[in-house]
């Protein structure tokens, strides 16, 4: 078992201090801990909590955005996919995309001409280009209406979105990095150049930060954070925010094959339904213009009534409300650019930097698959203030658990006959090559400890709470692992008592 790894010394004047704990601000806190930096994140909640692990779960270059003209947004998107693939073997998978072709919505030279620009944009050497489909006569038309006739096929990624901020959060904290979690910003000030942060930790004790600089990184609450520095007068993008509330629906499997579908629905926006853990489909997503507390965002019924419509008037077999096993929505943190359509708001990121007084970066918009260069692009706007700066690092050094892809696990039941296989395949998805780490010298299954159901122990519950940060049972079943999909009441509550 790998120990918990240490807070460094807490004394030090750090270079950066980020606020917020999802994939941007994970992301950029492990790419400059890299570098050498000195870094501290501080997120109120728990790593992935909100936004970032709410998403449609998808590494995608943005097909649609295409007719928005995103053309710069989807190249590094489409470059993104494939450093992915390479740097998270484990995380990110190659998903093929059906999308049946209904000519009153879009005419099939457009849908034939965008998937070509798709294909030309950039280089994509593991995944192969699209292709035109005879619906009738292909399996993977028989769940659909018997009207779909023609259709396309293409490839984009499939990724464990929440696990992915959990790993950054993981490298970054091996490179240096003070992770603190269940840790509030309460204000901020500059002092002769220098951020001095004070902090509320979840038992109430507070902490004193110093910085170089400031990131607010805080998502859906990037405006919120901004008068607790006192430079609220400085931002010129106050108000610029729109957020977005995009909302899925799980529902028993409504197909075979590892495929997905990509439906255009009447309105002009694209739904997918995606095979999720095995025995269900994934189904979003929406776009709903949000004014509240990100942090109570939840599906409305009208959110479900229309993804359920939308998958209708596809798939022989009926979709109904009543059938939904489990719904999860997040806020969207876009960068308004007046357009009134929340489909046409662009996903692109912006990064504002602020030198006066005490250098302050704040994060707007961006999207899960082009996180990286979004922290890379951060360190190039920072590198004023750390003239020694290493170099960009992290297009080819894996996460943890990716080194040297997944082919050395293929071995691993046979050195554990005793345990399981279907236990190790869960590990390794979560894991990668760290399964090792919590299968350690266990012969049996009952070494792992007790068995809470779903393939989740108290061996691995063990590893991610001392090496992941998680805190509650719902850290543990709907983030770290999604092992409450396929939990009863019971079980999950004995995970919540064994955290006790």
């Amino acid at each position: 078992m790998a120990t918990q790894i240490p807070d460094p010394p807490k004394d030090l004047l750090h270079d950066l201090l980020i606020v917020g704990g999802g994939i941007n601000g994970a992301g950029m806190a492990r790419d400059a801990a890299g570098r050498g930096l000195r870094v501290a994140l501080c997120e109120r909640g728990d790593l992935a909590g909100a936004t970032s692990s709410a998403s449609s779960k998808l590494i995608h270059g943005g097909l649609r955005y295409l007719e928005y003209f995103e053309f710069r947004l989807v190249r590094e998107a489409l470059a993104e996919r494939e450093v992915l693939l390479h740097i998270a073997p484990h995380l990110v998978r190659p998903l093929r995309f059906v999308l049946p072709l209904v000519n009153t919505i879009r005419p099939a030279w457009m849908v034939r001409l965008g998937l070509f620009i798709y294909d030309h944009l950039g280089p994509h050497p593991s995944l192969p280009n699209s292709s035109s489909l005879n619906l009738r006569r292909e399996a993977v038309g028989e769940p659909l209406r018997g009207h779909m006739r023609k259709g396309f096929a293409y490839y984009d990624c499939w990724v464990d979105d929440a696990r992915l901020v959990v790993l950054n959060a993981l490298d970054a904290a091996h490179r240096g990095a003070r992770i603190m979690t269940r840790t509030e910003l309460v204000s901020a000030r500059w002092e002769n150049g220098i951020w001095h942060a004070s902090l509320l930790d979840g038992n109430g004790r507070g902490i004193e930060i110093q910085a170089k600089v400031l990131v607010n990184a805080a998502g859906p609450w990037v405006e919120e954070v901004l008068p607790r520095l006192g430079v609220i007068s400085r931002s010129s993008h106050k108000g610029r925010t729109v957020l977005i509330k995009g909302s899925h629906i799980i529902v028993p499997r409504l197909f075979g094959g590892a495929h997905a579908y990509i439906l255009q629905h009447t309105d002009g926006r694209v739904i997918f339904v995606m095979p999720y853990q095995d025995a269900y489909s994934l189904i979003g997503t929406t776009d709903v213009p949000f004014d509240g507390d990100p942090g109570t965002v939840q599906i409305s019924t009208a959110e479900i009534e229309y993804l359920c419509h939308a998958v209708n008037a596809y798939f022989d077999r009926r979709v109904m409300p009543e059938q939904v096993c489990w719904s999860f929505a997040g806020v969207r943190p876009l960068f308004g650019d007046g357009d009134e359509d929340p489909s046409a708001v662009t996903r692109d990121y912006v990064l504002e930097l602020d030198g006066g007084g005490a250098p302050l970066l704040s994060i707007y918009g961006g999207k899960i698959t082009t996180y990286r260069r979004l922290a890379e692009a951060a360190m190039d706007r920072l590198s004023a203030y750390f003239p020694n700066l290493s170099p960009n690092w992290t297009a080819t050094s894996p996460l943890p658990g990716g080194e040297g892809g997944l082919s050395d696990l293929s071995d691993l039941p046979a050195d554990y006959p005793n345990i399981s296989a279907n236990l190790i395949r869960q590990l390794v998805a979560r894991h990668g090559t760290l399964a090792k780490e919590i299968l350690g010298k266990a012969r049996t299954a009952a070494d792992l400890g007790y068995d809470f159901g779903a393939g989740l122990t108290a061996r691995e519950i063990d590893y991610m709470v001392a090496n992941e940060w998680a805190v509650t049972a719902e850290d543990i079943l709907w983030r770290r692992s999604k092992c409450g999909l396929h939990l009863g009441p019971a079980q999950c509550q004995a995970v919540a008592d064994y955290l006790e």
